[in-house]
């Protein structure tokens, strides 16, 4: 997850030391006579200023955490680096092909690792309660052949965010379905005479697939079908991005989806211009940097009526890799699992989420900072109802592309159900 939440997050959470392929785990006697300490290798990515100093830093009190983890656990030795995100790829590669994996990586990427027989299975290494405390459905986008070969690290969603002052003024209340969404936008516009936009939509190249996934997923459609296998003009998609595209048409949207995007509607918002926006946690912090004074809160995306709101979530990862030399594979694993324990205690965890602006992946650290933020709690139902891009299919670039041309050119008047059945037909045609 490069950057915050708004951005492209290239998946960069806590790079976590890749599990030497051969190497990881070195041990290195401590005396004659007396047991060995176990040294983890552990790559973690640079997520923004204060990663290395977090991780690494020298402070009075040496309060870093590799200093509190091996004065926690005796015995265990972490060989720690903070690598950016420009150079982490090289680095690992390097290092596999070097036969020095590290033992516990942080990176986005995991399918390529794991189908090259490098990764240990998540089972092998996480204690159970730990695993519990993940939210499925961001361990499920780590699995490949029923096995899960890493866990998320930081989580990043979105949400609808919207303006309380307006709302209140308009006398109404945030939508829940997509016909409350409607009379709150018919509301918002009789109010205020068409001086705010009371909807955001980005059908930009930039993120418009992110629009066809907020509706189609809130109408039980999507990219692909219960099988995983492409289903982009399913009926309900159709249904789906018609509705968005008659909200448009009613004048309840910004003017121009096809070219202004979720950053130009965040302005908007910041503005006080727009009443309603989808965007991630990080939107607070844009909208003070913008200089705006906003009195916002957030509920879950609109869906259509019996159907269940889904936010798109985008993740990092942390695994560990194999490493068949090691002499004693039991203690290694135990080792690897007490760090990913430390590292997700919410007394470290949500100092680490908090500070580099993102969203736990575990619910103990999201119970965490609800009591200490209240307000924090809608985004609890928010990560447990995220769904992901396909992408670990060959065909998600085309796919992206594809969903993002059939929504502009039914801007325009095209038939999206048409352009939707040339996507599909493109596909397994």
């Amino acid at each position: 997850m490069k950057g915050t939440f708004g951005k492209k997050l290239m998946t960069a959470g806590l790079a976590l030391s890749l599990m030497g392929s051969l190497l990881a785990g070195t041990v290195t006697a401590v005396s004659a006579g007396e047991a060995e300490d176990i040294t983890l290798d552990v790559i973690i990515c640079q997520y923004g200023p204060n990663t290395t100093e977090w991780f690494l830093g020298s402070g009075m009190d040496g309060s870093n955490f590799v200093a509190k983890f091996e004065e926690a656990n005796p015995g265990i030795k972490l060989n720690l680096d903070v690598v950016s995100w420009n150079d982490v790829y090289t680095e690992v590669d390097t290092r596999i092909a070097n036969n020095n994996a590290p033992d516990i990586l942080n990176i986005d990427v995991f399918a390529n690792y794991a189908n090259e027989g490098l990764l240990l299975p998540v089972k092998d290494y996480c204690p159970e309660e730990l695993y519990e405390d993940f939210f499925p459905s961001f361990i499920d986008q780590s699995v490949i052949d029923d096995t899960v070969w890493a866990v998320p690290d930081l989580a990043s969603a979105r949400a609808l965010y919207y303006n309380v002052d307006i709302f209140e003024e308009a006398g109404i209340e945030p939508p829940t379905t997509w016909a409350e969404l409607e009379d709150a936008c018919q509301a918002i516009v009789d109010f205020y005479d068409g001086e705010i936009y009371p909807w955001g939509i980005d059908m930009t190249t930039d993120e418009g697939q992110a629009a066809f996934a907020y509706y189609t997923w809130g109408n039980g459609g999507g990219f692909v079908d219960e099988e995983g296998e492409w289903a982009v003009n399913s009926a309900e998609n159709a249904e789906a991005i018609n509705f968005a595209l008659g909200l448009v048409k009613d004048g309840f949207t910004n003017p121009n989806p096809a070219t202004q995007t979720r950053y130009d509607l965040q302005d908007m918002f910041a503005a006080g211009k727009l009443a309603m926006v989808i965007a991630p946690n990080s939107l607070p912090t844009y909208v003070a940097d913008k200089g705006g004074e906003i009195n916002m809160a957030t509920v879950g995306i609109p869906a259509n009526e019996g159907k269940e709101s889904s936010s798109v979530g985008v993740m990092d990862r942390v695994m560990a890799f194999r490493d068949d030399s090691a002499e004693d594979q039991d203690a290694r694993n135990e080792a690897i699992g007490k760090f990913l324990q430390f590292f997700y205690d919410p007394d470290n965890y949500v100092g680490w989420v908090s500070m580099e602006g993102f969203l736990p992946a575990v619910n103990s650290a999201v119970e965490a900072l609800v009591a200490s933020d209240p307000s924090f709690e809608a985004w609890l139902d928010v990560l447990g109802s995220c769904q992901f891009y396909p992408t670990a299919k060959a065909e998600w670039d085309q796919v992206k592309q594809g969903v993002i041309a059939a929504e502009q050119s039914a801007l325009t008047g095209a038939d999206i159900q048409e352009e939707l059945d040339a996507l599909q037909e493109s596909l397994v045609g």
